[in-house]
């Protein structure tokens, strides 16, 4: 009886192996992780799973820590709809993306997308053009949070493909808000491979950006490409009250006058804070920490920008204070020779040169004539305290943040080597003298600060 029972209870097993039904029904999993349809490896509902017994496919390799890989260079491919050229930065141009990595979660392949130019003086002038990409639906990219636009920047003038590579790490390391991050690709436009990219975050509001309040947020661009006196037909502009600064309005978009009126009467609040109000006042205003880190990181690495000015953001939440940053565009700095801008070949020569000034106040030593909104602070001995406090942190980052940075060397050397927009310097000897000027700049910089 007890052998008749076994085999019954045998047969009932194997039968019910044999239903149409899978066995083990995948797991349900989180939106964010769903596997999408182009995915070879996603199971095709009704087919039949292999039994239990016999050997599985060899798993695949595990890929390394997900630090690591950010230091890699993966390979990014665009087709667009009829191979149509990218002519203009206002159209985008329909295209598929795909995405190969050596880790397989970050892999995708025809994902619906457009793209079109980006850039001002880098659209303008350089054959190795910069693009924006932006997909039908948030994507995650290379590891980084989901969000439609991304940006790959040719940095064509850049001779070592570091230069924003290192503010963006130091940003993080002092935790500065919405800092962008780094990842490195070899880009194959319609089949033409068009040389190294470097891939981030485009600077805008939303989650995995610029998180401000979708009403009452504020992301402003102190620019003077994108303000009133460049692009006065824009309708997204103004001249400041107070510093008559150029500003261009980022978050929220599609303001009407009156709105955009209001922003600017928002914003004087702050200029005249800065200007001639106490010390009190301002700081009441804008969070003097995360200025110090901006103000500093643009004097270490002499960015010009700081003049003009172009590309300095500064944001605020609803109820919040204003906030410089997110940190961007640093291919104008290192001593480049702006006699040379048009080719962008020639940095690194002279590291005792200052946008402020020994003396930001008086403009003591100062190379350049920045707007005093960035320096007026500085007649305030509780705000020198500060700058000379963060400046300490950034000393005391220098030495791991280039080690970080170096990283990207060991894994784009052969890439950045073949770049096919080759410039007259050699790329290996550049990252050394990269490295030599910011470790005197920080002595030099380490020769006035402490004593302000």
């Amino acid at each position: 009886m007890i052998k008749k029972f076994l085999c019954i209870l045998f047969l009932s097993v194997m039968l019910a192996g044999c239903s149409d039904d899978p066995v083990d029904a995948p797991e349900q999993k989180d939106p964010e992780e769903t596997v999408t349809p182009e995915d070879p490896e996603e199971e095709t509902p009704g087919e039949e799973t292999p039994p239990e017994e016999e050997d599985p496919e060899p798993p695949q390799e595990q890929p390394e820590d997900n630090r690591a890989m950010e230091f890699r260079v993966h390979r990014v491919f665009v087709e667009t709809e009829n191979h149509a050229a990218i002519k203009s930065k206002e159209e985008y141009v329909p295209c598929s993306v795909s995405i190969d990595s050596d880790d397989p979660d970050w892999c995708f392949e025809n994902v619906e997308a457009g793209i079109r130019g980006r850039g001002n003086s880098t659209w303008l002038w350089y054959p190795k053009k910069p693009y924006r990409i932006k997909f039908d639906s948030k994507q995650k990219v290379l590891g980084l949070g989901k969000a439609k636009s991304w940006v790959l920047l040719a940095n064509y003038r850049d001779p070592t493909d570091l230069m924003n590579t290192y503010v963006f790490e130091m940003g993080q390391a002092l935790n500065m808000p919405f800092t962008n991050h780094n990842r490195y690709v070899w880009l194959t436009l319609n089949g033409e491979e068009m040389g190294l990219y470097q891939l981030t975050e485009q600077v805008q509001q939303g989650s995995n950006r610029v998180e401000v309040d979708d009403d009452e947020g504020r992301l402003l661009s102190l620019d003077v490409d994108d303000g009133p006196g460049e692009a006065p037909d824009a309708g997204d502009n103004f001249w400041s009250t107070i510093y008559r600064m150029p500003v261009c309005v980022k978050h929220p978009e599609n303001q009407t006058p009156q709105q955009l009126d209001n922003i600017r009467g928002e914003f004087s609040i702050l200029e005249q804070a800065i200007k001639s109000g106490t010390y009190e006042e301002a700081e009441a205003l804008i969070d003097m920490t995360v200025l110090a880190d901006y103000l500093l990181i643009q004097e270490l690495v002499y960015n010009v920008e700081l003049d003009a000015p172009r590309s300095m953001y500064i944001h605020r939440d609803k109820d919040s204070k204003w906030t410089m940053g997110p940190l961007w565009d640093f291919d104008a700095g290192y001593d480049f020779d702006w006699g040379q801008m048009y080719t962008g070949h020639k940095f690194f020569s002279r590291y005792n040169e200052l946008v402020m000034g020994k003396n930001p106040y008086t403009r003591e030593g100062a190379s350049y004539d920045p707007p005093r909104f960035f320096t007026d602070l500085f007649r305030h001995e509780q705000f020198r305290t500060i700058y000379k406090i963060e400046w300490k942190k950034i000393k005391s980052l220098h030495e791991n943040v280039w080690a970080i940075t170096n990283e990207y060397v060991t894994d784009n050397r052969w890439d950045a080597e073949q770049d096919l927009w080759p410039i007259s310097l050699l790329w290996d000897g550049q990252v050394t003298a990269m490295k030599n000027w910011l470790n005197n700049r920080i002595v030099f910089l380490d020769s006035f600060i402490p004593g302000l």
